[in-house]
């Protein structure tokens, strides 16, 4: 067997499960090609998931319960004031559910390509559920703005994306209000504006931190971003409540000019024409290409990778099943199995694919990307969780990897058999060396760890 389908299995893939890599052997590159042309149904397993509205009720839900009992203290109430208990169990029920059903997907699909994208450009447009109104939130970004997206072009990804309540509320463009809008006429005090999501989307959404934009740019994008917002229960749409909103009273009237271009739309259409270009800009290809070529080839990528990569992008309008197969034809991807260092995500749910088993309870499914420091939906920053070994390799992180893999062998006991494992997730790529101490192990829980443990196993 040739190394071809371990790539395809491991790398593009999620992890081998036990029969794929056979299955895929007589043509990797299209196997990976039928997983990106035309739409998906949604799987099962994200049905029944909160909406983004129903995510958003949820926490508004949690603030009325905290007034109430900050106004039961300041009333000095005998009775026992309400708390914020019953919001925050649903919340984190929500971030639970959603957890659980992404990493079941993730163990059991027969499109892992398709599903290591979806995981790809939901890091790309990273919020992140550390911040309280983003926990429910932060997954609907991906079932609701990503997976619908995924056989498009990049600018409608762009839009529906950046029009998101979960991209909105994590870089609080709710509440930035053009100076010299109706908005700001009508309060006393001066209102302004927020940069947080115009910058965001210059510097990693779009051209990238290098893509020859100025503060300037940044501010004046910002501008055309205000109203960008919203709906709440207290507005004029109620029935918008968590949903994206224009606020046209909030919106900073008059033209902008952003990387030199003038833009004269009203409203909505001013900052949606801004988009626009920001998809279709040569920076944008480049640095699509950068981040999609350090994800799937290596961690300093080849230069003929990365702009035969833009070139396609440029050259389809940034059609983005175009740019995936050209990163599946790209010769550089093949050359070397098992580079890239694997994440913490890729660990876990390699090791769940390989052994054909995801727990039961959503907080087993949880609990080792948090003891591994990846907690799902929560890279802590916009930029998302880093992507090449540096980030991922200490010896605090590799000690935590030697744990779990422990624990996982000594879960499957002597029902575990890795040499079998091992052949099936990792074929010729498993080096004779790990093989010898694999079968040396004193039973199949130790070897089980070692497999788990090994170079090959910890790299893609």
């Amino acid at each position: 067997m040739s190394l071809a389908p371990i790539i395809a299995a491991n790398r593009f893939g999620l992890g081998a499960r036990p029969g794929e890599i056979a299955d895929i052997d007589t043509d990797p590159q299209g196997w990976l090609i039928a997983q990106i042309v035309g739409a998906r149904s949604a799987s099962s397993e994200l049905n029944g998931l909160p909406t983004s509205a129903a995510a958003f009720e949820a926490y508004a839900e949690a603030l009325r319960q905290r007034r109430e009992r900050k106004d039961a203290a300041e009333n000095e109430m005998k009775a026992e004031p309400p708390t914020m208990e019953n919001g925050r169990r649903q919340i984190a029920a929500m971030y639970q559910q959603q957890v659980a059903a992404r990493y079941r997907l993730a163990a059991h699909t027969e499109e892992p390509f398709r599903e290591r994208l979806v995981h790809f450009w939901t890091n790309h447009f990273a919020v992140s559920a550390d911040k309280a109104q983003v926990v429910g939130l932060a997954a609907t970004l991906e079932y609701e703005a990503i997976r619908p997206n995924l056989s498009g072009r990049f600018v409608d990804l762009l839009l529906a994306v950046e029009a998101h309540p979960a991209m909105i509320l994590y870089l609080d463009n709710q509440a930035s209000i053009g100076p010299n809008s109706t908005v700001a006429r009508r309060r006393e005090r001066k209102l302004n504006i927020n940069e947080n999501l115009a910058r965001e989307i210059l510097e990693l959404h779009t051209l990238g931190v290098n893509g020859g934009y100025t503060q300037t740019d940044v501010t004046t994008f910002a501008l055309a971003l205000t109203g960008w917002s919203v709906g709440n229960k207290r507005s004029k749409t109620p029935e918008r409540a968590g949903q994206f909103e224009f606020r046209e009273a909030a919106h900073e009237l008059g033209a902008k000019t952003v990387l030199g271009k003038r833009y004269v739309q009203d409203g909505i259409e001013q900052p949606r024409a801004v988009l626009k270009d920001l998809a279709s800009h040569p920076a944008t290809a480049r640095h699509v290409a950068l981040k999609l070529a350090r994800h799937f080839i290596a961690d300093e990528p080849p230069a003929s990778a990365v702009e035969r990569l833009a070139k396609v992008f440029r050259d389809t309008g940034g059609d983005l099943p175009s740019v995936h197969r050209a990163l599946v034809e790209s010769p550089e991807a093949w050359q070397q199995a098992v580079t890239k260092f694997k994440t913490p995500h890729d660990f876990v749910v390699s090791t769940f694919r390989m052994l054909d088993f995801v727990p039961q309870q959503p907080q087993q499914i949880l609990s080792p990307f948090q003891l591994l420091g990846q907690r799902p939906y929560s890279p802590g920053s916009p930029a998302g969780w880093p992507d090449t070994a540096s980030g991922w390799d200490g010896p605090d992180a590799l000690l935590k990897r030697i744990e779990w893999a422990s624990a996982v062998g000594d879960r499957m006991g002597s029902k575990a058999q890795p040499l079998v494992l091992g052949a099936q997730a990792l074929g010729p790529a498993l080096a004779e060396r790990t093989r010898i101490a694999i079968s040396r192990a004193e039973s199949g829980a130790q070897g089980l760890a070692l497999l788990l443990a090994s170079p090959e196993f910890q790299r893609r």
